[in-house]
């Protein structure tokens, strides 16, 4: 699907934004407002002339920024008083999370809730003063025109100068506040993942499973901590939180039953009627969760949705080049969800009398709907009980249900498709990469790790410049400073991809860009990683993330990877930094548990004594094979592996755990260790097992 000008009329206006490749910055080329995209210009403009500036924050998923657009954006008469009072700034927040980070922490502050799209004006000299999201036309919803909030603003900025540079520079204090932390005084210990636990399931809903009421996100890296808690403590209660809640995601609504992949979050509380938009790190953390799952349970229900979530991203969200896409607008032709619900009279239509009787029975299909007349697909009730309802065997059912979801597929193919967001971004692609080779040797499909290679090699070969990151990629042209997360998703991928097939290639590329992620990122002074490098633009605040939200924070998967790097390279002072990171987070863990699941889960490997496994032997001979099956097949949260032939001597020196193995009698050998003890070479999978504590 091309992300070109979404219609072939002549356009009435042009303005700077043509220039742009963000498919969201394009979207707004055609608006009779003056957009800037953030540029020097644009505030040297607003000097020049005393103007406030209004930036304008969004992405081209968003459903309400898309709304925003007709409504105000393409309007002469709006666009006429923004022109004529501020300077414009036009920012997608994909390409430049460095500035939503900030401005959205002024929203949330100065009004309690924050969101897209977002609007913030700020002095000429970047200081915000005055902000919120959304504003319609008209006055509605409790909420003034925008047209009004325009004038009002530039009345004020006009006549109360004083009153606004103090209120900014007031406001740029606590900006600069926001993410300062102080190492805590108390030992890290497991009690610190207890407590978490503890302020995390306060919210967990035993009806529906997640986590709070409506809306309701999936929250992947919270059930992934809950998943290594669970394999810590052994209790059921625990995991049965965690499939039932995959198990109503996975048959809810939030869940593509016809095409795969999962859609951004649910508007109620039983995962029914999702937002539609789907996110490439959506799909990313929860295709990585029921891989998880379902290497712990063996249960083929969380591999099947798994691999069609994989067979989604593949069809709808990779480019030629091997890159992953950003997103997928929740609307087509102007109305959220139209691509994806169904009536059922075109399910008839589709299947004939009989057979759609019994698909819409599975799959909620009524005459009513459940979703504004329409309907959108979900699973309410077993495969059994529909067919002791339908008074048919559960294999008829199958039949039904399967050829029916291909016919309807199919179908659905031929309807116009939301807009496709086709830049790509080095972090979240980091994230895929790290799913698509767990799942290659988890489930062991050599197309999964072709896919997850040639992802590496093209973000290597078009994302990496000078020994630097970028971030965003789209038409042949990469630009923008890569930010802290850039830097640690793609070296936790790279690290999980020398993991999984033991080229040397991925984990020396991890090392150079965990380097210069500490070279450019670091803060010696007081500790953790900022958000933005020291050779990136000079921005009102210098800010450090740590909360895991949608994505995780770029301090979490860090301090993953310097752990890895740690055992990896046999150089402490990777682990200390990851410490840091704990010590600094510890307190707020305390207050807020929930908000913390990726650093839980790193801070769970360090607390544990992770084995060190090394096997020795040729890549793809059968008794190689079975010795990765049998470290891989198995939930280990919380292990290093490192395959080698064993034939390049040169490897040791750049893995000291590589030093003096070799296989045993000729066969190929695992060693085992721990806590700076190793056991006797295991050549038999018997063997192995015990070692690692795997039953059965």
């Amino acid at each position: 699907m091309s992300s070109s000008s979404e219609n072939n009329e002549t356009p009435k206006f042009t303005n700077r934004l043509i220039n742009e490749t963000s498919p969201y910055l394009l979207h707004h080329a055609h608006n009779p407002v003056d957009w800037y995209s953030w540029c020097e210009e644009a505030f040297q403009k607003a000097k020049d002339e005393n103007k406030p500036i209004h930036l304008s924050v969004g992405y081209r998923a968003c459903h309400w920024c898309n709304v925003l657009s007709a409504e105000s954006f393409q309007d002469e008469v709006t666009a006429q008083i923004m022109n004529e009072h501020f300077v414009n700034i036009k920012v997608d927040r994909e390409e430049r999370p460095d500035v939503d980070q900030i401005y959205m922490n002024f929203v949330q502050m100065t009004t309690g809730h924050g969101g897209w799209p977002m609007t913030v004006f700020l002095t000429p000299t970047g200081a915000p003063f005055y902000g919120g999201t959304y504003y319609p036309p008209v006055e509605r919803y409790n909420m003034p025109s925008f047209k009004r909030v325009l004038l009002s603003v530039a009345e004020a900025y006009k006549n109360q100068p004083e009153e606004i540079y103090e209120s900014a520079v007031s406001m740029l204090g606590e900006l600069r506040r926001i993410g300062l932390t102080a190492e805590s005084s108390e030992v890290i210990s497991l009690q610190t993942l207890y407590d978490a636990y503890r302020n995390t399931i306060r919210n967990y809903d035993a009806v529906n499973g997640g986590f709070g009421g409506a809306p309701k996100f999936p929250a992947p890296m919270n059930l992934e901590f809950l998943l290594r808690l669970y394999k810590q403590l052994g209790d059921t209660t625990i995991l049965d939180k965690v499939e039932h809640t995959c198990r109503k995601m996975a048959t809810g609504g939030i869940y593509d039953q016809l095409g795969g992949g999962f859609h951004r979050y649910s508007t109620d509380a039983r995962w029914l009627v999702p937002h539609f938009e789907k996110m490439l790190y959506d799909n990313a953390l929860l295709s990585k969760l029921f891989v998880q799952v379902y290497q712990l349970t063996g249960d083929k229900f969380y591999r099947k949705i798994a691999e069609e979530t994989y067979d989604y991203v593949l069809r709808e969200m990779t480019s030629p080049e091997g890159g992953f896409y950003s997103t997928q607008d929740a609307d087509s032709e102007g109305e959220e969800g139209k691509f994806f619900v169904w009536s059922s009279e075109e399910v008839k239509a589709i299947l004939g009398e009989e057979d759609s009787a019994i698909f819409c029975s599975y799959f909620d299909v009524s005459n009513g709907g459940n979703f504004e007349g329409k309907n959108i697909l979900n699973v309410p009730a077993s495969l059994s009980a529909v067919a002791k309802r339908n008074d048919i065997s559960a294999t008829k059912l199958f039949e039904v249900i399967e050829n029916g979801k291909k016919k309807l597929f199919n179908e659905r193919e031929k309807r116009i498709k939301p807009f496709r967001d086709e830049k790509i971004l080095t972090s979240w692609n980091g994230l895929m990469l790290e799913s698509f080779a767990l799942a290659a040797i988890i489930l062991n499909r050599k197309d999964y790790l072709d896919v997850a290679e040639r992802n590496a090699q093209f973000l290597l070969d078009n994302l990496k410049k000078d020994g630097k990151l970028l971030r965003s990629y789209k038409d042949g042209t990469a630009k923008l400073n890569g930010y802290l997360e850039d830097y640690a998703f793609l070296s936790n991928g790279l690290l999980t991809l020398y993991e999984t097939m033991g080229n040397l290639h991925w984990f020396d590329e991890a090392r150079s860009i965990t380097d210069k992620m500490i070279e450019e990122f670091w803060d010696n002074e007081n500790g953790g990683f900022y958000f933005t490098g020291n050779s990136h633009e000079t921005l009102i605040v210098r800010s450090k993330d740590y909360f895991d939200n949608a994505t995780p924070s770029g301090n979490s998967v860090a301090a993953e990877a310097l752990l890895k790097m740690d055992f990896l390279n046999g150089d402490d002072s990777y682990g200390r930094k990851a410490v840091t990171i704990f010590r600094l987070l510890t307190d707020s863990i305390h207050r807020f548990g929930s908000a913390f699941g990726r650093v839980l889960c790193a801070m769970d490997f360090h607390l544990s004594t992770p084995k060190e496994i090394v096997i020795i032997g040729e890549n793809n001979s059968a008794d190689t094979k079975e010795l990765l099956k049998t470290v891989w097949s198995n939930y280990l949260p919380n292990k290093i592996v490192i395959l080698s032939d064993g034939k390049d001597n040169s490897v040791s020196s750049k893995i000291p755990l590589l030093h003096n193995r070799s296989k045993i009698d000729g066969k190929a050998t695992a060693y085992v260790c721990e806590n700076y003890t190793c056991k006797q070479p295991a050549t038999t999978t018997e063997e192995l097992r015990k070692q690692l504590g795997i039953n059965g």
